[in-house]
């Protein structure tokens, strides 16, 4: 039986849009403060050396998001298992998961490293990156991804503790590493004025510090997810289930990544001052994004916690509070970002074509937020429902080959750039469309029954 600390939630009980909106908060401060990493990147970099310096930045920005999203996307699927059993009430296989998956994020991130750091070049050559700012890229890029293991180990800590309910953890961890990283970038550019590379240096540093705290938590051995490291290594039925559920989810990150590095490539095609306007809009989105990716972890959590338990009904209360919170959220500040798009994009570069096609992005954009958080909802129900193919086919289909197909043709014959800006917008549309029917019309509920895994009930 598993005993719960304060800070671990049992989800299956309680009110459910007071348990999701008290664990998104919690999420939403946390994200807030990892976008700090590369936003502060940006504007220090921006500000300080200016637009060459920005684009270099920007340049690698995609790429970045498609070598990690893949093995990340790993570490969602180990938490849906972990919050399957937590929910279960099963102690022993939430050990074993926890310890599968921190294996699981070690290979990883190593993996990472080394293939990030020897073909970075040729990577950046592949979307076309600018030659004025190749050789700051290079450098940014392979000081990022020196530090690459860090990067996953953090996500791999946090999905263990918002599996079983502990969303507060990971905010103070993550609060404490962005101050750190304030503080290093201005202490390295603004101060010693190193190059560009030195941003990536203070990223790296302070996603170290987090996952040293995380270690030190992860070691005290009254908590749910103590590790013992005789125990560190890869348990293969819970692997097997960790890659059913892990696996779609990497590849639908993947895809996605793919579909904005190609997008980022044609970015590149009209030259830095593009390429800085679709960095600087990217970090503004990213923010937007924050609201979205709080309330689908929670629905995550929650949907995999009650299905766990053969909560049914209440997995489907919580998941239509939680869908409409995050559409509702995300419409408002997609308003705030259409009103204030000129400010928002003169903080990163105050050269007056950067604005204009920054905010010409943003403008297109930003009215149709509600579309792209109804998608990434309904697809965080499917993955707590133990479907997470679902929203990998889905993603693959439309925002990876319809969106490349629909770029590839307009550039062909009307080489303007608001064309690449309406892939966007577009696709998150027709996805929503498909993820309302499937939502509807769909047994979600009965995913893990489905696929094999029955839960005796409590």
């Amino acid at each position: 039986m598993i005993r719960a600390r304060a800070t671990v939630k049992d989800m299956t009980v309680g009110s459910p849009w007071k348990l999701i909106t008290g664990f998104a908060l919690p999420v939403f401060l946390s994200q807030l403060f990892q976008q700090l990493y590369n936003t502060i990147d940006s504007l220090i970099v921006g500000n300080v050396h200016g637009t060459d310096a920005l684009a270099a930045v920007s340049s690698s920005g995609n790429l970045i998001f498609l070598l990690t999203s893949f093995f990340i996307g790993f570490t969602m699927g180990a938490g849906i298992v972990i919050s399957k059993y937590f929910g279960a009430k099963d102690a022993e296989k939430v050990s074993k998961a926890v310890h599968t998956n921190l294996a699981l994020g070690i290979v990883s991130g190593l993996i990472l490293t080394v293939v990030g750091v020897i073909f970075t070049p040729t990577f950046l050559r592949w979307i076309d990156t600018d030659p004025d700012v190749m050789d700051e890229a290079v450098s940014y890029f392979r000081w990022y991804f020196a530090g690459a293991l860090a990067i996953v180990l953090y996500n791999t800590f946090k999905s263990i503790m918002n599996a079983v309910g502990d969303s507060k953890r990971p905010l103070y961890y993550l609060i404490f590493s962005s101050l750190l990283n304030v503080v290093l970038d201005l202490l390295f550019i603004a101060v010693f004025r190193w190059g560009v590379w030195a941003a990536a240096l203070a990223t790296t540093i302070s996603q170290g510090a987090s996952v040293v705290l995380c270690v030190i938590q992860f070691m005290k051995k009254d908590t749910v997810y103590h590790i013992e490291w005789k125990k560190l290594g890869f348990d293969w039925p819970i692997f097997r289930e960790i890659i059913r559920y892990g696996l779609p989810a990497g590849i639908q990150n993947s895809v996605i990544g793919l579909a904005n590095v190609i997008v980022q490539r044609n970015i590149n095609s009209f030259r830095k001052i593009a390429t800085a306007a679709y960095g600087s809009y990217s970090k503004i989105e990213g923010f937007a994004f924050l609201p979205i990716n709080s309330f689908t972890m929670a629905l995550t959590t929650y949907v995999g916690q009650n299905l766990g338990a053969r909560e049914f009904e209440r997995a489907k209360r919580g998941s239509r509070f939680g869908i409409f919170a995050a559409v509702l959220l995300a419409e408002v500040i997609g308003l705030v970002i259409w009103i204030t798009a000129p400010f928002l994009i003169s903080l990163f570069d105050k050269n007056p074509e950067v604005i204009a096609l920054g905010v010409e992005q943003a403008r297109i954009e930003a009215f149709f937020y509600c579309l792209l958080a109804f998608s990434h909802a309904v697809a965080a129900v499917c993955r707590g429902a133990g479907k997470a193919f679902v929203p990998m086919a889905v993603m693959l289909a439309i925002w990876c080959v319809l969106r490349i197909t629909y770029i590839t043709v307009i550039m062909h014959f009307i080489h303007e750039i608001r064309f690449i800006y309406w892939a966007y917008p577009l696709t998150w549309g027709l996805s929503s469309v498909i993820f309302l029917l499937y939502y509807l019309f769909s047994d979600w509920v009965h995913g893990f029954e489905k696929g094999g895994v029955v839960f005796p009930r409590r």
